[in-house]
């Protein structure tokens, strides 16, 4: 695959929600992406965009990673759910119009269940933040979405 790649084909949010701008490397259990805040960007005030949105975009970097695991399979990506998010901080309260922010996740443990977590940062000029993720994905999405318990 060519990378950095777009962000698109490694995970199943769609137009205006998917936030991210690209994978730029990936490994066995590691992501590297992309996004810049420009005025289009969601989210955006007038001093950028807020620091909490962070957290979504390091969740939208473990979709991601979960994508290039499917994609290894031939599948499209599947939905997951951002179960907790721990310890987050960043050191600015907004990332200002212009910034590139770098995403780094990092697989800490798998189980068999669809449980996840990942140790998280995102590294700019003006901006450091970190957390740990714990996400699921289910077997099959598609029956939480329906309300059936799996």
């Amino acid at each position: 695959m060519k990378l950095p790649a777009n962000i698109d084909q490694f995970v199943p949010h769609s137009a205006s929600m998917s936030l991210l701008d690209s994978v730029l490397e990936y490994g066995d259990d590691w992501l590297h992406a992309s996004v810049k805040i420009t005025p289009q960007s969601m989210f955006v005030e007038e001093k950028g965009v807020p620091a909490i949105v962070g957290v979504e975009y390091l969740a939208q970097a473990v979709a991601a990673y979960a994508g290039t695991l499917e994609q290894k399979k031939g599948n499209k990506p599947k939905l997951g759910f951002l179960l907790a998010v721990r310890k987050y901080s960043c050191s600015s309260d907004f990332f200002p119009i212009g910034e590139n922010l770098l995403l780094k996740v990092n697989l800490e443990m798998l189980a068999d269940n669809g449980l996840s977590v990942f140790q998280a940062e995102l590294i700019g000029n003006t901006a450091q933040g970190s957390a740990r993720l714990n996400v699921y994905q289910p077997a099959n999405p598609d029956d939480l979405l329906q309300g059936n318990i799996v």
